[in-house]
């Protein structure tokens, strides 16, 4: 029996597919790679080797080389890069902020307003379609593939770091990393209210709010989404909005600003989460015509992808990269800096 379980995730949204296998009781003597390769559609031998020698195909919980003869009632469970969907990739020369490449991956930047992957509606325009053009010649680059070298994406309206692989062993490995929680990935976010708790952890099952799809929602129980951790510390008090750091142990979809949803203090100027109005502070207008203000200058969520870590898929180094918050968020928590400290008693 096989289970096949494609995670889709959207903030860190990653890109990888899980397999669950039960060999039969009277299967005879025969290599994984050959083994899986003709039980699971679309993967090659290679890319089963591939993922063997990254330490992604487990038997019975351990970890096991391309050449392991399976026996009957073997547990198999296994890691894979999730197949790509078929759309063609039309390379564009759009401006990229690369922060470390070498043969095996590149590490970029991304400015907020930018989509990482095509899909309905955004056919063009894309991370991917910049990547296609500057980094054509690696191997996952190809008209066909939709998602080359992703193993993790960031939302079109929230800034900051994300890893590309840029070959098949590459992806692997990282498809693997990201599917341990094994790397590192810490927000900065510019929160409605402020925290009795300085530092703590939300948790919850994560799965699509039945009155409004486009939304998440936390729900009690396992039988209704997907086990979701955030951590978070305040970094800053500023009035009415706090500066909060936020750590990733699970990557579901728009896991941070549904989890700061549910404790009523949604990410400054969130649309679909409830930030875009005043959600604290007074009632007085010249207090709502600042909060406007301060809208106009940041018109996104305020969440930023801060830091970066991994172990690189062939050296085993450990990689680190940090990303300085951007002009619009800086402004938004100047503003705000500003407006508490000179304020009046009565506005």
């Amino acid at each position: 029996m096989t289970e096949s379980t494609t995670t889709n995730q959207e903030e860190e949204q990653e890109f990888f597919e899980h397999f669950n296998i039960t060999v039969d009781p009277g299967q005879s003597a025969l290599r994984i790679d050959k083994f899986l390769t003709e039980k699971i559609t679309n993967a090659s031998r290679t890319k089963i080797q591939m993922a063997a020698s990254a330490n992604c195909i487990l038997v019975n919980d351990n970890a096991v080389k391309a050449n392991y003869k399976v026996r009957g009632g073997d547990q198999i469970s296994m890691v894979l890069p999730e197949p790509p969907r078929e759309h063609e990739i039309i390379p564009e020369n759009i401006p990229l902020n690369i922060v470390y490449e070498d043969d095996h991956l590149i590490v970029i930047d991304k400015q907020a307003g930018l989509v990482v992957h095509p899909g309905f509606g955004n056919y063009t325009g894309t991370l991917v379609n910049a990547l296609a053009f500057h980094i054509k010649d690696s191997e996952l680059f190809h008209k066909d593939n939709t998602r080359p070298g992703l193993v993790h994406r960031i939302d079109k309206n929230t800034s900051g770091l994300l890893v590309v692989a840029k070959t098949e062993q590459a992806l692997t490995h990282l498809a693997k990393q990201f599917y341990d929680h094994s790397t590192e990935r810490k927000y900065q976010a510019l929160i409605w209210g402020t925290f009795d708790e300085k530092e703590g952890t939300i948790t919850g099952y994560l799965d699509r709010d039945i009155r409004n799809r486009m939304k998440m929602h936390v729900y009690k129980n396992e039988d209704e989404g997907k086990w979701s951790v955030t951590h978070y510390k305040v970094l800053e008090e500023i009035g009415y909005v706090s500066l909060v750091e936020c750590q990733l142990e699970t990557g579901r979809t728009h896991q941070i600003r549904v989890h700061f949803e549910h404790l009523n203090h949604p990410l400054f100027n969130d649309e679909r989460y409830g930030g875009d109005s005043v959600i604290k502070g007074t009632t007085f207008s010249k207090y709502k015509q600042f909060v406007e203000n301060v809208f106009k200058i940041i018109p996104r969520h305020a969440l930023h992808a801060k830091t970066l870590g991994f172990t690189h898929p062939v050296t085993l180094e450990k990689m680190r990269f940090e990303s300085p918050i951007p002009e619009d968020m800086t402004k938004a928590i100047d503003k705000w800096r500003h407006y508490i400290s000179f304020r009046k008693d009565d506005v």
